[in-house]
C-alpha cells in the first residue's frame, strides 16, 4: 500500500518537529546528551579552581600569610595540558569513525571519559589531577571529531542547522547543571565541595555507552563502505512516518549519487589544498580559529577565577547566571539558524562580543575601581555570553560541519579542528600570564585584545562565510564546484532545486 505524503509545515516550530520520527529523535537526543559531559567538565574545572578546599589541596601555601593559592604556571598547565588529550582524541576519533563507524567511535570515547572520572575523583596530587584532565579531553576530542559530523549526516537538510546547533546547547546545559551543583557545594567545608561535582562525570558517558547501540549508523558512512542495503534500511528507519516513500527514495538516490563519486575519487590529505577544496579548508580553519580567538576561553575557563578577584562579586553566583543566560541564547540561535541563516547570526554575535569586550577593557583602565565598576565588569561577561551563544558558539559548528566536501568531510573537519585545539592551548596557557602580576597584569584590559579579534570575526563573517541555509550537503558541493562566489551562495539556484521545482 502506498504511503501518503505527510503534510509538512513550512514555518514555525512544527517545521522542525515534523521532520523527526521516534528513531531520529532518540539518535539526536543521545548525541545531544553526550555533549553535556563536555560542558560539565568545563564548568566543573573552571569553578572548582575558585573553591578554597580545591586550592588548598592542589595549591601552594604562602608561609608568610598562611593562605593557599595557585601559581600562574600551574593554572596554565591545568587549563592547557588537557589539549594534548584533545589532539589525541581528535586524531583517533577521526580514524576510528572513518574505519569502524561513528557508533564505535562514540563508544570508545565514553570509555575514556569513565577512566578519566576515576582518576579525577580519587586524585590526591597535582600530577593526578593533571593526568585526569588530559585523559578527560580525549573524550572531548573524539566527540568533536564525530558528533557534529554524524548529526549533519543523520538529519534532513532543512533542520541541519538546528540539530548541529545542539552541540553547543548540550555543552551549555551541562554547564548550567554543573554551575548549580558547584554553587551548592561551594559552601561545604571540606574536600567534598569539589569532589561531589566531579562524581557527576560518570553519569553521561555511562548512559551514552549503553544507548549508542540502539541508535543508527550514518547512511553516508554505510554507502562509503559499499553497504548499500544497510544504508537504505537505515535511512528508512530515520525517515519513516515523517517523510513519504518517494521523498525517502529521492534522498537515498541523491546520497548514492554523491557517495559513488566519493568512492571512485577517494580524497587524500593533500587534496585539502587543491582547487575549491583549498577554499573550503581555509573557511573551516577560519571558523575554528575565530571561535576561540574572540574571548571564549577567558570567560568560560577563567571566568570564575577572574571574577573571584573582583572583590564583592560572588563568582559562583555569576557563573550560574552566565550559564543559564548562555543556554537560553543558544536555544534561541538554534531556532533562528535555519530561518535567518548562518551569516546574520555570526555577524550580530560578533558585534555584541566586541562591544562587551571593549567595554570591559575600558572599565579596566579605571584606577582603584569602586564596587559598581567591578559589578559592571562582571556583567560584561554576561553580555559577552549573549553574543557568543547567539552567534559563534553554536553556528561555527554548523558551518564547520557543512562546508567540507562529502569525500573529505572527516579529514577537513579534523584538520581545521587541529587549529581550534592549537588556539585553545596557546590562549589557555597565556591567559594567567596576561591577567596577573608579576607578568602583564592586564586584568580586565585583556578585553582590548579579544575585542580586536571579535572585530576581525565581523569582517570574516561578512566577506567569507557562505550562506548554506536550507542547502543539502550535496547542493553545497555543487555550489563550490561551480565556483559560485561565497557571498552569492544564498541566492543561487542549484540543479537539484531546479529538478525538484519541475517535479
Amino acid at each position: 500500500m502506498e504511503q501518503t505524503t505527510p503534510v509538512r509545515p513550512t514555518s514555525g516550530f512544527r517545521r522542525i518537529t515534523s521532520a523527526f520520527n521516534g528513531r531520529l529523535l532518540f539518535s539526536c537526543g543521545l548525541l545531544a546528551l553526550s555533549q553535556m559531559n563536555f560542558g560539565m567538565d568545563l564548568k566543573a574545572f573552571s569553578t572548582t579552581q575558585a573553591m578554597p578546599f580545591f586550592v588548598q589541596k592542589f595549591g601552594t601555601r604562602n608561609p608568610t600569610t598562611g593562605t593557599y593559592a595557585f601559581e600562574s604556571y600551574f593554572l596554565s598547565l591545568l587549563n592547557s595540558l588537557n589539549y594534548i588529550g584533545f589532539a589525541f582524541g581528535l586524531v583517533s576519533g577521526c580514524y576510528i569513525s572513518r574505519r569502524f563507524g561513528r557508533r564505535v567511535s562514540i563508544f570508545v570515547m565514553c570509555i575514556w571519559a569513565i577512566a578519566a572520572a576515576i582518576i579525577i575523583v580519587t586524585a590526591e596530587r597535582r600530577e593526578e589531577i593533571l593526568a585526569g584532565r588530559v585523559i578527560a579531553y580525549v573524550y572531548v576530542g573524539m566527540e568533536l571529531a564525530v558528533i557534529p559530523v554524524l548529526q549533519s549526516e543523520l538529519v534532513p537538510k532543512h533542520i541541519r542547522g538546528f540539530v548541529v546547533g545542539t552541540y553547543q546547547f548540550g555543552i551549555l546545559i551541562g554547564s548550567v547543571i554543573m554551575a548549580v551543583v558547584c554553587r551548592g557545594t561551594s559552601d561545604i567545608q571540606g574536600h567534598d565541595s569539589w569532589r561531589i561535582p566531579f562524581y557527576l562525570f560518570f553519569i553521561v558517558p555511562t548512559l551514552v555507552a549503553c544507548g549508542v547501540w540502539f541508535t543508527d549508523e550514518s547512511p553516508r558512512w554505510l554507502l562509503l563502505k559499499g553497504r548499500r542495503e544497510d544504508a537504505y534500511l537505515c535511512l528508512v528507519r530515520l525517515r519513516r512516518g515523517a517523510f513519504s516513500d518517494e521523498e525517502i527514495e529521492k534522498e537515498y538516490q541523491d546520497l548514492e549519487a554523491a557517495t559513488s563519486v566519493t568512492i571512485v575519487e577517494k580524497g587524500g590529505f593533500v587534496e585539502l589544498f587543491r582547487g575549491t577544496n583549498f577554499k573550503r579548508t581555509l573557511l573551516s580553519v577560519g571558523v575554528n580559529l575565530f571561535l576561540q580567538l574572540t574571548g571564549n576561553i577567558f570567560v568560560t575557563i577563567y571566568g570564575a577565577v577572574f571574577m573571584s578577584g573582583l572583590n564583592g562579586v560572588n563568582a559562583f553566583t555569576m557563573t550560574t547566571i552566565n550559564s543559564a543566560v548562555n543556554a537560553v541564547f543558544t536555544l534561541l540561535s538554534q531556532l533562528l539558524i535555519d530561518r535567518v541563516g548562518r551569516r546574520p547570526l555570526l555577524l550580530v554575535g560578533a558585534v555584541i562580543q566586541a562591544a562587551a569586550l571593549f567595554t570591559m577593557g575600558g572599565l579596566g583602565t579605571i584606577v582603584n575601581p569602586g564596587y559598581p565598576i567591578r559589578v559592571a565588569i562582571a556583567v560584561m561577561t554576561t553580555i559577552f555570553g549573549v553574543g557568543f551563544c547567539l552567534g559563534w558558539a553554536p553556528v561555527s559548528h554548523v558551518v564547520a560541519a557543512e562546508i567540507p566536501s562529502t569525500r573529505l568531510r572527516d579529514v577537513t573537519f579534523s584538520f581545521s579542528s587541529a587549529f581550534n585545539i592549537l588556539a585553545q592551548f596557546v590562549i589557555s596557557f597565556c591567559i594567567p600570564y596576561l591577567l596577573y602580576a608579576p607578568y602583564a597584569n592586564l586584568g580586565s584590559k585583556v578585553g582590548f585584545i579579544f575585542g580586536s579579534f571579535a572585530v576581525l570575526a565581523i569582517v570574516f563573517s561578512y566577506f567569507y562565510v557562505p550562506e548554506c541555509k536550507g542547502r543539502s550537503l550535496e547542493e553545497i558541493d555543487e555550489l563550490f564546484a561551480r565556483g559560485v562566489p561565497l557571498r552569492k551562495f544564498g541566492e543561487t539556484t542549484t540543479t537539484q532545486v531546479e529538478i525538484e521545482e519541475k517535479i
